[in-house]
Parts: structure tokens; C-alpha cells; sequence
């Protein structure tokens, strides 16, 4: 599946309006397919992820980041199911970031961040992230100019500091289409089980669509580089959203390579010592 992860990777400045969001790059089968792929995957990412801890134990490093940014409706809460939801929950931790409280804004922007990265042996998710305070502080003018301008820089240092201490980035756009994010709330409406999902002031963002995306444009091109690329996934079709994150969760977990831990202790006479307590003769 390099296919789709190359096909997705940005390394520098990217015109969204040129990427379908309904399209599939590097996969060339129908939803079916995509869903076959994404369920045959499922025991891979768990042995890796279960790899990734085991190693820790045993003093490995690594980890991963999974940063998950997207309009209202693009698919976030679909990947945490779907895609994390491989893995043991155990191994996982995911972090929502709303709007600040006011002991983070108390803090630097990053601050709040830095106290939810992941442990060695663990992966994090981040439902939206440190982007959030360039994307709609830009958008809306929460922060003066030359402050944002700032921040994209603090963000390069924050995401190398990152990589130095093992942990494996991953950073994701879920680029939906304005029209099916129409569709999409137009359903949280219609529906009367999915009207907990709705929130008035997502329409209200619509009226933003172009200055959202034109700050997408500017962070990714401030913040993308060939050892931090974003992955821009075009999210109309959820279950290629959802094979494509994958796919990158995998391949994250690759380049770390957990191995198993060697035992330290003598494996035979440990198993000596447990049939002499009288384990039955057929699992001898």
C-alpha cells in the first residue's frame, strides 16, 4: 500500500482546490475493496502495535504521534474508530483538543500539547492539535499577524524536538469537499440520532471555507518538509479516509521496527520448573 501513502505525502507548498476530495490516490479499487483492504490490515497494526509496547518494556524509545486535523465532519471521529480502533486501547491514548480552558490559555500554545505526547511503547492521537492556533486564529484574527507568523516556526522546532525523542509523526489533513460537508450536517439535521453531532456554529464556519483553506494552504507550506510531511487525504469517501490513515499508521510503526524483547531469564528451565507444578501432559 506505498502506493497510498506516497501518493498522499506533501512536502511542501500545495494548492488544495487541485486535489479531489473525492478521489483515491494510489488505490485503485471500488469501496468494497478499500473496506476489504482496511479489515485485512487490522492484524498487522495490532502485532506492531503490540511490538511497539512490548519493546518499551525493555527500555525501546519509540512511539507514535497520529495528528488528525480536518473540517467539521471530514471523518475525524470515523478514524478513531475505524483505524485506532485496530489496535489495543491499552497501547493508545487519544486527546481531543477543544477550545482551550483558562488555565491553558494561562499557558504558551504549546503547553497543553507538549503534557499529552506520548510515552515510549505508546501511540497518541490527536483529534486537532497545535495547528488549531494558527488555522482559526488566523482565520478569525484571535492573534496578531506577526505572532502567527512566529508560531509556524516554534512549530517546526516543537515537531523536530519530537522526532528527536523517537517519536514518528504522522501528520493528517482530511480534506472534505465543502459540498459534502453540506451533505453531511445537512444529515445531523434530518436525523434525530445524529442530532447530538450537529453544532450551530459549524454553519457559521462554512462562511470561512475559503480563509480556512487558504490558512491550510499556509501551514502546510510553512510546516511541511521531507522529514515532516503532511498527508493531505481526500476524505469525501470515508472508507478510503479511513484505508489511507491506516496505511500511514502502518507504515509509522514500520519505520520504527519494535522487535520482541529477549528474555531475561533462562526460557528452559523456566519451562522446567513450570511442568514440575503439574501442567497437563498434552500441553507438555
Amino acid at each position: 500500500m506505498t502506493a497510498i501513502t506516497d501518493a498522499l505525502r506533501v512536502t511542501g507548498p500545495v494548492r488544495l482546490a487541485d486535489i479531489d476530495a473525492a478521489s483515491t490516490p494510489g488505490f485503485d479499487g471500488a469501496k468494497a475493496d478499500g473496506e476489504a483492504a482496511l479489515a485485512a490490515g487490522a492484524a498487522r497494526a495490532a502485532e506492531l502495535q503490540e511490538r511497539l509496547f512490548a519493546a518499551s518494556t525493555a527500555g525501546g524509545a519509540g512511539s507514535v504521534l497520529l495528528m488528525v486535523q480536518g473540517m467539521d465532519t471530514s471523518g475525524k471521529g470515523g478514524i478513531m474508530r475505524h483505524v485506532v480502533g485496530q489496535v489495543d486501547p491499552q497501547g493508545v491514548r487519544i486527546t481531543a483538543f477543544k477550545a482551550p480552558s483558562e488555565e491553558e490559555r494561562a499557558h504558551d500554545f504549546l503547553w497543553r500539547i507538549e503534557r499529552e505526547l506520548p510515552a515510549p511503547g505508546m501511540i497518541g492521537v490527536f483529534d486537532r492539535s497545535h495547528y488549531e492556533d494558527v488555522l482559526i486564529h488566523r482565520v478569525h484574527g484571535l492573534t496578531p499577524a506577526d505572532e502567527i507568523e512566529g508560531r509556524y516556526e516554534r512549530i517546526v522546532d516543537f515537531e523536530r524536538r519530537i522526532a528527536e525523542r523517537g517519536t514518528v509523526l504522522v501528520k493528517v489533513m482530511l480534506h472534505v469537499s465543502s459540498a459534502e460537508q453540506g451533505e453531511r450536517l445537512l444529515e445531523r439535521l434530518d436525523r434525530p440520532d445524529k442530532h447530538w453531532k450537529f453544532n450551530p456554529g459549524d454553519i457559521d464556519e462554512r462562511r470561512h471555507w475559503d480563509d480556512y483553506m487558504e490558512a491550510y494552504e499556509i501551514a502546510i507550506r510553512r510546516t511541511a518538509s521531507a522529514s515532516a510531511p503532511w498527508h493531505v487525504v481526500p476524505a469525501d469517501r470515508k472508507w478510503y479516509a479511513r484505508l489511507a490513515v491506516h496505511e500511514l499508521l502502518v507504515e509509522a510503526l514500520e519505520r520504527i521496527d519494535p522487535q520482541w524483547p529477549v528474555a531475561d531469564f533462562d526460557v528452559a528451565a523456566e519451562r522446567a520448573r513450570l511442568l514440575a507444578t503439574g501442567v497437563p501432559a498434552e500441553r507438555a
